[in-house]
């Protein structure tokens, strides 16, 4: 601490440089953090008390692949399930299909199934009832209403394409539930009695909801074995990892991120380390003075450093502070499929992981010119013409 107005003077000897590093350092720990969070988010963190007692059913093969209507009072028999609900991925169009704002998750479901394995959608009782009682009535996210300017009463039409329907829909309730919030959900029935006779009876998946978490497994495992051999054989797994392989299916994001990640550090690593170096070629003659007055190697070695660190730290901060808006910004644009980057943040568990890489990166940077620096002779370092 003796040193630190010495340091923190020398730090900012050089403005336009100190500035040009700190910004560097600061976007790239931004760019570091989001992606570490996103990795995080998908691959690391728990899923909220309410999804991790839900399971969700599928075509083994394909979710474009139907399955009968009829598996879901199978399932529903399977011991340790406490209830089901049939979605069906409706797709269509609302107004322009060339706004991205207007794409947004719609889905046919039994309404009173919805609400008993979805315990945490949160719609006020008198909205509910009246989504239960109307068979054209609708509910939506939160941040759906707010994105398309919806409110209670209000028509919605969609133009089917994978089913040759339109739909009516008037909005009859708002979820409040983060998870949901840029979904629509209306009734089956409504769907199944404006199709024909041969398209009727069908399935795209089932949401299981769990009787306690030790279950979960143990049902999954009963259901698959359950349609094991027959012409339409499921693939049963968390709702968490049935998110994720919307995901997975772009490649291997998980290689994607980390390679993303090193080479960030990397490069970052190449910027400080030159940034020191001249910073300290420039010095040689100040570190010769520095010994003829009693300054030893290690605290010349003490100095050096720590004007790394103290760069390092704040680009570092900068970038926490930048990560934590683009954090936001993400929240608010993600595609309802991706549900684990709902709630995403830059945690203390990221936030550590920047912190660590950033003062990382100002040691190694720094150490080897800040040793050459302090080794060197008066008479070699007062001779120098840099």
């Amino acid at each position: 601490m003796r040193f630190l107005p010495l340091i923190l003077r020398n730090a900012w000897r050089n403005r336009r440089r100190t500035t040009l590093t700190v910004l560097s350092i600061g976007i790239s720990m931004c760019l570091l953090g989001l992606l570490m969070a996103i990795y995080h988010a998908f691959y690391l963190s728990d899923p909220p008390p309410g999804q991790a007692l839900r399971l969700v059913t599928r075509h083994r093969v394909s979710l474009t692949f139907p399955m009968p209507e009829a598996y879901s009072q199978r399932i529903r028999h399977v011991p340790g399930v406490s209830g089901v609900v049939i979605r069906s991925w409706f797709g269509g169009v609302y107004k322009d299909a060339r706004d991205t704002k207007n794409f947004f998750a719609r889905f046919a479901v039994e309404p009173e199934q919805l609400f008993q394995v979805y315990t945490d959608l949160n719609v006020p009782e008198d909205q509910k009832k009246a989504f239960l009682s109307e068979r054209s009535a609708c509910i939506i996210g939160e941040e759906l209403a707010e994105r398309l300017n919806l409110h209670l009463g209000d028509r919605m039409t969609i133009v089917g394409d994978i089913y040759p329907v339109n739909l009516e829909l008037t909005v009859r309730g708002i979820m409040h539930n983060d998870l949901q919030a840029g979904s629509l959900y209306f009734n089956r029935e409504y769907l199944e009695q404006s199709l024909t006779p041969d398209r009727r009876g069908t399935a795209g998946m089932f949401t299981i909801l769990c009787e306690s978490p030790d279950a979960v497994p143990r049902v999954a495992r009963a259901i698959d074995d359950m349609f094991r051999n027959s012409q339409y054989e499921t693939k049963t797994e968390s709702e968490a990892a049935f998110s994720l392989g919307f995901i997975n299916s772009m490649g291997n994001v998980k290689l994607f991120l980390l390679s993303i990640c090193g080479a960030v550090t990397f490069t970052i690593l190449l910027v400080a380390g030159n940034t020191m170096a001249m910073t300290v070629r420039e010095r040689v003659r100040e570190m010769g003075i520095l010994k003829t007055i009693g300054f030893t190697p290690a605290r010349i070695l003490t100095i050096l450093l720590g004007e790394s660190l103290a760069i390092a730290l704040t680009g570092g901060t900068l970038g926490y502070v930048l990560g934590t808006v683009m954090c936001g910004a993400i929240r608010k644009n993600t595609p309802v499929m991706f549900t684990q980057i709902k709630n995403l943040t830059l945690g203390p568990f990221v936030a550590e992981i920047c912190l660590v890489v950033a003062l990382a990166i100002g040691l190694l940077s720094s150490l080897l010119p800040a040793w050459r620096a302090s080794r060197i002779s008066i008479v070699e370092a007062l001779r120098s013409t840099d």
